[in-house]
């Protein structure tokens, strides 16, 4: 859960937006979480995949594949078991991975102040 954590730090430390994590564990056998942000212009998605693989790397966390990085409207950054999808705006809105994901639990890491908590379960932290 770190690992996903310090991704969504880092996004919205450069301005990504609608910044959501889904825990994808219970559904997937290839990643236990996917970040999904977005940016308003390929050079913003550029420089959120700048800043997150460089906050993961001094964390001693290297991806294990970028695709997508020339031409800067899907980003998808290969951490293992959480995968981290940057889009261009309106590229997220078309491929819609919320909705195609939408049995997913989402995390609510906006409220977390070292704690973890979901936002399907408020009692939790």
């Amino acid at each position: 859960m770190n690992k996903v954590l310090l991704g969504a730090t880092a996004a919205d430390s450069f301005k990504a937006q609608e910044i959501v994590i889904l825990d994808v564990s219970r559904l997937s056998s290839f990643a236990d979480y996917f970040l999904i942000c977005s940016a308003k212009s390929s050079r913003q998605v550029q420089g959120i995949v700048d800043r997150l693989e460089m906050s993961l790397r001094q964390e001693g966390i290297r991806p294990l594949g970028v695709e997508g990085r020339t031409e800067g409207h899907w980003v998808l950054m290969d951490y293992g078991d959480v995968i981290i999808h940057v889009f261009y705006e309106p590229v997220r809105h078309f491929y819609d991975l919320e909705s195609l994901w939408s049995e997913a639990e989402r995390i609510d890491w906006g409220d977390q102040k070292g704690e973890q908590r979901t936002s399907c379960d408020p009692e939790r932290g």
